[in-house]
């Protein structure tokens, strides 16, 4: 059945007719209308989510239902495509989680359009406190190409990036045989000198996950390694824009600093995302507590662990900290982490994943 969605271009201001039939897009008529309509865009695209309204990728006993019932709740709030992530754990805990799911999408085509790949945040990461974050130190471990190629195999190749850090002194030779076999590589839970995060790059690595985080709370002026990720014009970085991970100065200037084909932004939503406050039990994080304010922390500490807000939250508040237009902090949400997950966006032939609205989140 055709079905058509009108609603203002943010960065023209026009009027666009999105016709849609069969899951695609079949048509864009523009025009110009000083009418009263909401915006519409493509669906937004978070490369990092964890989970989300009590759904947990990362839970042991993940399943095809979990999965669905993720990718709805994430709909309801404008994220379309999404890559579920995998925190630092047991072998056999990734296992289970990489072949759900891959078969979660074998099971269900929406599943499938939905979930470009998964991403594994960890285990080959940094063990100290600070770059580590709410990992579990007990799983980190050095990086190992053969556990990966038995995870792909359990997955069927789903894998599409992996995080580390670049300290390990096995880590050029990693990153080339992760890229060898069409593998993204993100930095990342780094304590690596800038040395090791160039050579990573001169490698292969082509990202930094939530850069800013996963960090040492104090750290020499210059240099250190988040200066490199953000000189480096071979690395695009993400950013959690939750007005929690960020100050407003720090998000401002890294987003200056990598300019608006360099940056996209990522929730890291997990579980207790979009739950009311108060504390939860997770496998990422362990004893949570969401505040009042939104703020997720380790329960009885002042440390984050994990985000509590969907990706559509992150473009109001990139907006509010950082001065962005609406078009510009849409694109760090759709068209940078789209190109990056290989999602088509709006334009005619592709899935009919638009969304409009007429407010968002603060």
């Amino acid at each position: 059945m055709a079905e058509r969605l009108t609603g203002r271009d943010p960065a023209t201001g026009d009027v666009l007719e999105v016709s849609m039939s069969g899951g695609r897009i079949t048509d864009i008529a523009r025009h110009r209308s000083d009418g009263d309509f909401p915006w519409i865009c493509a669906g937004l695209v978070d490369l990092q989510v964890n989970g989300y309204a009590g759904f947990d990728v990362n839970a042991e006993d993940v399943s095809v239902d979990t999965l669905a019932g993720l990718r709805e709740s994430l709909r309801s709030v404008g994220v379309t495509t999404f890559v579920p992530t995998i925190v630092t754990n047991s072998h056999e805990r990734i296992r289970h989680a990489v072949a759900t799911i891959s078969l979660a999408r074998k099971a269900d085509p929406a599943l499938a359009l939905a979930m470009p790949y998964a991403h594994l945040e960890g285990p080959y990461i940094s063990a100290e406190d600070g770059p580590r974050g709410c990992h579990d130190a007990t799983f980190v471990r050095p990086p190992d190409i053969a556990e990966i190629d038995q995870w792909q195999a359990a997955g069927d190749g789903v894998i599409g990036m992996v995080t580390i850090s670049p300290h390990w002194p096995v880590a050029e030779d990693f990153v080339r045989a992760l890229v060898k076999r069409g593998i993204r590589v993100a930095v990342g839970h780094t304590h690596a000198t800038p040395e090791q995060v160039h050579a990573a790059a001169e490698a292969g690595a082509r990202f930094s996950t939530h850069l800013g985080n996963g960090a040492h709370a104090t750290l020499p002026r210059h240099p250190n390694y988040l200066w490199s990720q953000l000189a480096d014009d071979r690395i695009t970085a993400g950013f959690i824009a939750d007005g929690q991970h960020l100050s407003a100065d720090a998000l401002t200037a890294m987003l200056r600093a990598k300019g608006p084909d360099r940056a996209f932004l990522v929730s890291d939503v997990v579980a207790a995302g979009g739950m009311p406050p108060g504390r939860y039990h997770l496998p990422v994080g362990g004893d949570v507590e969401v505040t009042a304010d939104g703020r997720l922390v380790v329960a009885g500490t002042p440390y984050l662990a994990g985000a509590s807000a969907p990706l559509t939250h992150g473009v109001a508040t990139v907006m509010r900290l950082a001065g962005l237009s609406l078009a510009e902090a849409l694109r760090l949400a759709t068209d940078i982490p789209g190109r990056i997950a290989g999602t088509a966006g709006l334009r005619v032939g592709a899935p009919a994943d638009v969304i409009t609205f007429t407010e968002l989140p603060f």
